[in-house]
């Protein structure tokens, strides 16, 4: 029996698997024909082969292979996002990327949350962790877009370190309005603890690993596994996640302090020969690619079309309070206080509009879902209107907001940086 249920479930994550790369290279291609980000792609088609229409691929039915995908795919992607961010571009906003983190999750938590109380009947606290839910940003949503949408360097990586940290805060707060939902008590000791503890063992995790592993693959004396490069891009990923889990701190921010680290590694005088380098390189380009058809395709599985078409109407609204009440709230206090970031209004105005939803809130609404607290419909509805929304409408616009607030990186620019790289 156990080799037959074995047998099945190694057939149905290569179904799975075959499913997805096919839609996915068919559509990557697709999208490149019509100039649209990929992943809006992915999340239709994912929603057409799902149980809301053909159901080639209930990925219910099959959790393991479910976690998997998003767990893994969402943290190599902010694994990337990491290299992409420049310590000394960071070290300029790190103020407006630590109030974003923070203080924008509770504002965004609280504005959705009232909004949200006045438009469904719920009570105050499912209002509230409604908002909290659908607070963090996305890595995995973002940087794939920022890969196709060149956008200047100091708000591109503001962007993009906001969503990889905000992740740790959204979930703890997450966590913290379920505590008092089914228990009815609350500590705010308790509470900071859990936040510091995430925070501080996932920093602490990725930093180590990040230097390990890059003197590992260095040309030091103490770079032996160099021609082992790719190989260890994907172990990092995993070993960051893993380690900073059970050690009871944020996973996902380990993997993007990892990913900083060996972005930066010229700093620490850390270089990898050349042929190793391009191998890595080109490697982790495929596993990037692969990680963002599968969780975009499964995201669009996840969709329940019948919770849609009954919470639609209210859902939008909350959506609406989110992008165009929330969002802009947050940017404008958020960067009040960082003067040395001299940010333009215009760099603001575009900060309002990007703050793609996707994999961190899918997985706290499946949480949330499987433990049938009630309203878990009208989340599960507002979470996945939320997705829908804010990557068909706001990821397929990025490029053309950019343009017109003349923020996108020249030819010029782009060459050096990648030379620079190189």
């Amino acid at each position: 029996m156990e080799n037959t249920m074995e047998a099945i479930a190694t057939n149905n994550l290569l179904f799975i698997f075959s499913v997805v790369v096919v839609t996915g290279i068919v559509l990557g291609k697709l999208s490149e024909i019509l100039k649209l980000p990929d992943v809006i792609l992915y999340l239709i088609a994912g929603i057409i082969i799902g149980p809301a229409v053909l159901n080639i691929i209930s990925i219910e039915a099959f959790p393991i292979e479910n976690n998997l995908i998003l767990t893994f795919g969402s943290a190599f992607i902010l694994y990337e996002g990491g290299r992409e961010i420049n310590l000394k571009v960071l070290n300029k906003v790190k103020i407006s990327v630590g109030l974003l983190a923070t203080l924008g999750v509770v504002i965004s938590t609280v504005v959705v949350g009232f909004a949200t109380s006045k438009i469904f009947p719920v009570s105050i606290m499912t209002a509230l962790l409604i908002g909290a839910v659908i607070a963090s940003t996305d890595p995995a949503a973002l940087i794939p877009v920022f890969k196709q949408v060149a956008i200047k360097d100091k708000i591109k990586q503001t962007v993009v370190s906001e969503s990889a940290f905000n992740d740790a805060v959204g979930a703890i707060l997450v966590s913290t309005l379920l505590a008092v939902i089914t228990s009815g008590s609350f500590s705010l000791g308790e509470s900071a603890k859990e936040l510091l503890i995430s925070v501080v063992v996932g920093l602490a995790v990725g930093i180590a690993i990040g230097l390990l592993f890059s003197l590992l693959v260095s040309d030091k004396k103490w770079g032996v596994f160099h021609s082992y490069a790719p190989i260890i891009s994907v172990l990092k990923v995993a070993l960051a996640y893993e380690i900073a889990t059970k050690l009871h701190g944020s996973g996902y921010m380990a993997v993007f302090i990892a990913g900083l680290i060996a972005g930066n590694r010229k700093l620490f005088g850390l270089w990898v020969p050349d042929i190793d380098f391009h191998a890595e390189h080109c490697f982790r380009e495929s596993v990037g690619a692969l990680c963002r058809m599968a969780i975009f395709i499964v995201l669009g599985t996840h969709v329940d079309l019948s919770a849609l078409a009954q919470y639609w109407l209210p859902s939008l609204l909350v959506v609406l309070v989110l992008m165009f009440v929330a969002r802009p709230l947050v940017v404008l206090i958020c960067t009040l206080f960082d003067r040395q970031a001299k940010w333009k209004f215009k760099d603001k105005l575009f900060m309002m509009w990007v703050r793609e939803t996707g994999v961190i809130p899918a997985a706290l609404s499946g949480i949330i879902v499987s433990m049938q607290l009630p309203g878990y419909q009208i989340i599960s509805s507002v979470v996945f209107m939320t997705i829908l929304i804010t990557l068909i409408v706001q990821a397929s616009t990025t490029k053309i907001l950019a343009k017109k607030l003349d923020l996108l990186e020249d030819d010029k620019n782009k060459n050096s940086k990648t030379e620079k790289v190189a």
